[in-house]
């Protein structure tokens, strides 16, 4: 930690992505700014000059090694297959971590990763975002006063127009591809988080997945699942749809419905339809919102205190379902 223990800690970023650049605005632009950057770092020949655009005077250091070096906690940003190598090499230093999912490409490396981290004590977590959306929140809140009763069934679904969405397109070269991208780790996996969480764990009974060919990654997928014993309902592809992406997660009971529509309308079944939170926000507004959540969290766990980012555990049963649905 910093010798300053009153002051932010400082984050480091390794992958100047879409979601290294999304955190960073959220960490410059909140008031009272729960972490305080440090340095970024990415292969990339065009990163240097978008991080000079988003925050001028932050340094793009030389290699990882030296990010880590300048900070307390350490974003990783870069693809899947990069995960591990440097989450591993910033815990040896004596630094957190927080990691983009998926853990891994490669599960059998997830699974010793997370045993010994969990050993180890430590300060680790994955970003999945609705750890800290108000519209999940408001999702529980009903719950709590009565609206869902005792859960029968929940329905996932999932949409795009193309894959890589549009503003992923930088990344198509591995997103496009089946080894570490495709939709079910990019996207699915985010339901599949809120799943475990609110329901309880997950076991895949039946699944299905439909390739285009080659290398690429997956248009379609079909799954049968439980969550704390709850049937679940799965579908997802590519096509069927406009927008860049489209999802709906439903959770019916004997006493209603609730329901998580494009990230971030919190709906509720009310006089036979859906009645919308009155402070729901399209998630264009409410993701920065929510990454300021994130990020204050970030600052508990590098500094050892109580949080509910997803854990290492969390992050790793997701994982495992969603690999099990891709050999499918």
């Amino acid at each position: 930690m910093d010798d300053n223990a009153s002051a932010p800690p400082r984050l480091g970023i390794v992958g100047f992505g879409i979601m290294g650049e999304r955190l960073l605005r959220a960490a410059l632009e909140a008031p009272g700014a729960a972490v305080r950057p440090a340095g970024a770092w990415d292969p990339s020949p065009e990163a240097a000059a978008r991080l000079a655009a988003v925050a001028p005077g932050l340094p793009l250091l030389p290699d990882a090694a030296a990010v880590i070096e300048a900070c307390d906690c350490l974003y990783v940003a870069a693809p899947p297959a990069a995960h591990l190598p440097l989450a591993a090499q910033a815990l040896a230093a004596g630094r957190a971590v927080f990691l983009e999912k998926p853990l891994s490409h490669d599960l059998e490396a997830s699974r010793r990763f997370v045993a010994e981290a969990e050993a180890a004590g430590a300060r680790a977590a994955v970003n999945f975002p609705m750890a800290s959306s108000p519209a999940v929140a408001q999702l529980l809140a009903w719950r709590k006063d009565g609206a869902l009763g005792d859960p029968e069934s929940l329905e996932v679904e999932v949409a795009f127009s193309a894959w890589p969405r549009s503003w992923q397109r930088d990344a198509s070269g591995w997103l496009s591809r089946r080894a570490e991208g495709g939709f079910t780790r990019e996207v699915v996996s985010h339901f599949l988080f809120l799943t475990r969480r609110l329901l309880g764990p997950l076991v895949l009974e039946e699944a299905r997945a439909t390739f285009p060919g080659g290398d690429l990654a997956e248009s379609a997928i079909e799954a049968r699942l439980s969550a704390g014993g709850v049937p679940v309902r799965l579908r997802g592809a590519v096509g069927g749809t406009e927008r860049d992406d489209t999802n709906a997660w439903t959770l019916r009971g004997r006493a209603g419905a609730l329901r998580l529509r494009d990230w971030s309308i919190a709906e509720r079944s009310e006089g036979g339809g859906w009645s919308t939170a009155p402070d729901a926000l399209p998630n264009e507004r409410q993701r920065p919102l929510v990454l300021r959540g994130q990020l204050e969290k970030v600052a508990a766990l590098t500094r050892g205190l109580p949080q509910d980012l997803a854990t290492l555990r969390e992050a790793l049963e997701v994982q495992e379902v969603v690999e099990a649905i891709l050999a499918a």
